[in-house]
């Protein structure tokens, strides 16, 4: 009788211990639970990007999800609105038209200010690029260029956003974030596998990036990660480094290089009232102001230079004539390197495909010659196009911007008859979204642009208190029990 009471002496102690040790190991897991088991949600980014250009201005709205792929955000274009008025490079003249610019940037900003949510307005960046146009207004007047750019600082920084800076970007950048947008869109930065997880495309192949705007043009393609040089920049995107080759020349955009070839002209003729342009159709003719060609910064002033002369142009209809011209305002002789594109540049040899957008683009189609063909179908569609009289909008540019394209493409970038094949004149890779270097810079700047994010515990905090309440009142209790008992043994 005794041995069965010790026994049952003995089942009550190791119940009520293990009742402790339960209700202390529940309380334990609650707490760590609640403090490590924590999930992380992210909002949704916003970023802006004003492309200032040489010929006007873009407001581009990215998003992106704040949870980044190896630290680069997955980002889409929201919204782009087109600035009315003139390019920022034609501020600080006529005040009619700088205030017709500012209603435009006020219009557009207006527009972005709507569409992002007011909560984000203080954390979404705000950022103003200026390319080759105001690149050329620092190298005429300094002091207007900067008039400008604190104009619109002054303008920008008024704004709910968070105000980064309003600059002129190099050439190279202009360059490189052409390459990451094209490259980006296509696909070859990331895609989503059959797990619908992000990952690097198999092969990780790229395509090179050929931009022509009004005041520069832009090459960049990837290379090999041994080459190095003033022209090679290093960029890591989505956690995986790329050596690319990037060169802007300044002046080469079409229309000042549409000038420099109005020079050549106006140097060969003796009369200011007849001057032969080879590049014009037979029939046309204009009459413009000197100024319109010499007050660039690409082109320098004749002797006796009169900005109000009136030049007179009439149309040769010459291919032949014009293909030499343009090839003229080129330097393909000077070279110090192993190969050059022209004016002395290194560049190494063209590989893989590229895509050739924005005034490339609008060339081969108004050759009638968009996306891909082989450069001697390219040259003949250029001279049989010069001989014609057409009847078109800007007819007067585009037999000059035919064989400029094709100098540029054959004899500067040294693109053959097997490499030519490879270039694709596009400019949307995805349908409604044009090709422009703001993604890419977007792209890179989410890099750097922290996330906001919210620790959400897996337990609400009254379940959590409940649960901490209930078991620690459950180790309390069985504690007071165990004391008890131990107490009893000993009298």
């Amino acid at each position: 009788m005794a041995s069965k009471h010790k026994m049952g002496y003995k089942c009550r102690i190791a119940g009520v211990m293990l009742l402790l040790l339960t209700s202390i190991a529940a309380l334990v897991a609650v707490a760590v639970i609640q403090d490590t088991w924590r999930f992380l949600k992210y909002s949704k980014e916003y970023g802006i990007v004003i492309d200032a250009g040489s010929s006007r201005s873009n407001v581009y709205l990215y998003e992106w999800p704040g949870a980044k792929e190896n630290e680069t955000g997955i980002v889409t274009e929201t919204l782009n609105c087109k600035v009315d008025g003139n390019a920022i490079s034609d501020m600080k003249v006529i005040p009619e038209i700088e205030e017709k610019t500012m209603a435009g940037f006020r219009k557009c900003m207006d527009i972005v200010t709507k569409t992002i949510p007011p909560t984000k307005h203080n954390s979404t960046r705000l950022f103003l690029g200026a390319t080759a146009g105001m690149r050329l207004l620092q190298m005429k007047d300094a002091q207007r260029a900067n008039n400008v750019l604190v104009k619109l600082r002054q303008y920008l920084s008024s704004l709910p956003f968070m105000f980064q800076n309003a600059s002129v970007i190099t050439g190279q950048e202009e360059g490189l974030y052409g390459w990451i947008t094209v490259n980006y869109l296509m696909g070859n930065l990331v895609e989503k596998n059959v797990w619908n997880a992000y990952v690097r495309p198999q092969g990780a192949k790229t395509v090179g990036s050929m931009d022509l705007g009004g005041a520069s043009t832009q090459i960049a393609f990837a290379v090999q990660d041994d080459l190095k040089g003033a022209d090679y920049l290093r960029v890591k995107l989505y956690g995986y480094p790329y050596n690319v080759y990037t060169h802007s020349f300044l002046c080469y955009g079409k229309n000042e290089a549409g000038k420099l070839v109005l020079e050549k002209v106006v140097q060969q003729s003796s009369n200011p009232k007849n001057i032969t342009n080879p590049c014009y159709p037979k029939g046309f003719n204009t009459t413009r102001k000197a100024s319109s060609i010499f007050e660039s910064q690409c082109t320098k002033k004749p002797q006796n230079y009169d900005p109000n002369q009136e030049l007179t142009f009439f149309g040769g209809g010459d291919s032949d004539s014009c293909g030499k011209v343009v090839k003229s305002i080129f330097d393909f002789k000077t070279c110090s390197s192993s190969q050059c594109s022209f004016n002395g540049v290194e560049q190494p040899p063209v590989t893989g495909d590229f895509l050739a957008y924005a005034g490339f683009f609008y060339t081969a189609v108004a050759l009638q010659l968009n996306g891909t063909s082989n450069i001697n179908h390219f040259n003949t569609s250029v001279r049989n196009f010069c001989h014609k009289n057409w009847n078109v909008k800007y007819i007067e540019t585009h037999c000059y911007a035919g064989h400029y394209v094709f100098t540029l493409l054959a004899d500067g970038y040294k693109f053959d008859t097997d490499t030519w094949k490879n270039i694709n004149f596009l400019q949307q890779v995805v349908f409604f979204l044009f090709v422009s270097w703001s993604l890419g810079y977007m792209l890179s700047m989410s890099n750097m642009i922290p996330s906001e994010v919210k620790k959400i515990p897996p337990l609400s905090n009254p379940v959590f208190a409940g649960l901490i309440f209930l078991f620690s009142a459950l180790t309390i209790m069985t504690a007071v029990l165990v004391f008890i008992i131990f107490i009893r043994t000993c009298y």
